[in-house]
């Protein structure tokens, strides 16, 4: 007969005791998200419904920047070639649309792939604030702080064609 060998298992406990707690510690757990929607009621106003949201976008182009809105279209085109933009104009047309939806804090900025750094950042700039002259001061008016950027859709002759007459809103 032979002896019963006896198992040390020492070292495989002690690989446990470290490992146990390490993956407890980096194990994520699964967290529950309440996504709160607010829907009309029945008796909604017809008023409220006919609201008109704007989703402002600025689309850069090496030919001048659009300005418009995605449920509306194109509210003002700026011609501009890489020496002279009329920076004025585009704040004034910036603040008027400010004026007219003063909660709105967003802007989307489409920029064509030829577009260069300098001017992406001289548009952020405008875009974010605008310096507005007083009487006896200048202040700094805050115009639309939350840049979203993205591509510029291509502009091929079917796809769009850009208008530069102004449109209200």
């Amino acid at each position: 007969m032979q002896e019963a060998v006896e198992l040390n298992i020492t070292a495989f406990l002690n690989l446990m005791v470290i490992l146990v707690p390490f993956l407890l510690i980096t194990a994520v757990f699964s967290r529950l998200t309440v996504l709160e929607l607010n829907l009309p009621s029945k008796d909604a106003k017809v008023e409220e419904l006919e609201k008109i949201d704007l989703q402002l976008e600025l689309t850069l182009r090496s030919s001048g920047f659009d300005i418009r809105d995605t449920n509306l279209g194109s509210i003002r085109f700026f011609a501009r070639n890489e020496q002279e933009t009329d920076w004025k104009a585009f704040s004034d047309v910036l603040l008027e649309i400010k004026s007219r939806f003063p909660d709105e804090d967003s802007i989307t900025l489409l920029l064509e792939e030829t577009i260069d750094y300098k001017t992406l950042i001289q548009v952020m700039d405008r875009v974010r604030s605008a310096q507005v002259t007083n009487v006896t001061s200048v202040e700094t008016v805050e115009l639309f702080p939350n840049v979203s950027i993205g591509d510029a859709p291509p502009l091929d002759g079917t796809s769009e064609v850009i208008n530069t007459e102004t449109r209200p809103l």
